[in-house]
């Protein structure tokens, strides 16, 4: 592993690579490169934008107050976010914003779970269609995570609110916002702002002491730079500075979706609890049927068909709360019932149940497809090739 993960950063495709595995408690780490291309190596202890690797952790913030009775999965949003009641949905997804039908039903808690609220990332070129345009122009969020652009929360639901969804509630999988939506719900039925109650109810209890939604000027010396592929020249760029960048200082809004800063050893305790079932040591955040729920594949064969980031995305696996499971096994590292998901920055995270394993990779280049690049692939096949029982 570790010669095929050099072979990357030797390459140039990425700056720096932290890679772990943990099976069984026997934890393996390997860390190369740098925290920018002309920067200082990378350390274990090096803070990397985990972008879409917060919704897992939002799903968890919300089953925790599911068992609290602060939410129910099938209740409307409407009392807490009223800016989302009565809704209208559009006849088409390419029609005019005011082409519409009245919703058949309210939003559900669930449907911002499984991302089927009706409304979400399109995948296609920025500006095809009007409600895509509207809510990138609205500070909603189109395309990689950007926290001095959207508004504070309340401004920001308040936005979504005008418009009208692209889909019925409950009908279609989309991307990303129902996640955003949930970091809202999750503070007004907390009373809490949302970075507060993720630090105390998940990040302090876990251990997680550089997770949160930016990075302090004490920590800055251990932040990693963001790169992306510019889609025109088609070569690296910098994406977001650590000295100076977005992550610098906190956002207006906490993205739920995409806005957490963390490292490998802060998130393994977030995958080992994950693969325990909702247990981390002698504490438990959730229970074991909230668990079990929370990684069951919730998406019906209907609702797959017409759905995904990519053709065939759930041809071998489903979407639970927040999070990608392995319903068919198609490849040497996809155990059925491994779940977890993927950072569009350049991370991704997986527990096993029956590998008793936790992979955690981190780099600081973004995804410039929605598929896994091969970096990810490489390192899923080694971790479990190495596997010898």
């Amino acid at each position: 592993m570790h010669d095929v993960l050099a072979g990357y950063i030797e390459k140039e495709e990425v700056p720096g690579i932290a890679a772990l595995i943990s099976r069984r408690n026997e934890v393996h780490i390997h860390i190369l490169g740098k925290k920018a291309f002309n920067g200082s190596p990378l350390t274990r202890d090096t803070i990397f934008r985990i972008s879409s690797m917060t919704k897992p952790v939002t799903a968890l913030a919300t089953m925790i107050l599911v068992e609290e009775c602060r939410l129910r999965l099938d209740d409307p949003v409407d009392q807490l976010l009223p800016e989302l009641s009565n809704r209208s949905v559009l006849k088409r997804i390419d029609a005019p914003l005011d082409d519409t039908t009245p919703a058949r039903r309210s939003i559900k808690v669930r449907d911002l779970l499984t991302f089927c609220m009706g409304i979400g990332i399109v995948m296609a070129p920025p500006g095809t269609y009007p409600i895509q345009k509207a809510m990138e122009e609205l500070g909603l969020g189109q395309g990689l995570p950007k926290p001095s652009l959207p508004p504070e929360p309340d401004e920001w639901i308040r936005r979504l609110g005008t418009l009208p969804l692209m889909h019925q509630p409950g009908e279609k999988w989309m991307y990303n916002t129902g996640s955003d939506v949930l970091g809202i719900l999750i503070a007004r039925a907390s009373g809490q702002p949302l970075e507060a109650f993720f630090r105390e109810r998940i990040f302090e209890p876990l251990g997680m002491k550089d997770t949160s939604f930016s990075v302090p000027q004490a920590k800055l010396r251990r932040f990693t730079t963001s790169y992306w592929t510019d889609p025109d020249k088609k070569e690296l760029q910098i994406y977001d500075d650590a000295i100076d960048g977005q992550w610098t200082c906190p956002p207006a809004f906490p993205s739920a979706a995409a806005g957490l800063v963390s490292t490998v050893d802060d998130y393994l305790a977030f995958g080992q609890m994950m693969l325990n079932k909702g247990k981390y040591g002698r504490r438990r955040l959730l229970s074991r049927p909230a668990f079990d729920i929370m990684v069951a594949d919730q998406l019906t064969a209907e609702q797959k068909s017409v759905s995904g980031l990519f053709p065939n995305q759930f041809e071998d696996r489903g979407w639970g709360f927040g999070l990608a499971v392995v319903t068919k096994r198609s490849n040497i590292y996809e155990s059925i019932g491994k779940f977890g998901w993927d950072g569009g920055l350049g991370t991704s995270w997986y527990s096993d149940p029956r590998e008793e394993m936790v992979t955690i990779l981190m780099t600081q280049k973004a995804w410039s497809t929605p598929r896994p690049e091969n970096i990810f692939r490489d390192f899923w096949t080694l971790a479990y090739q190495a596997i010898d029982d």
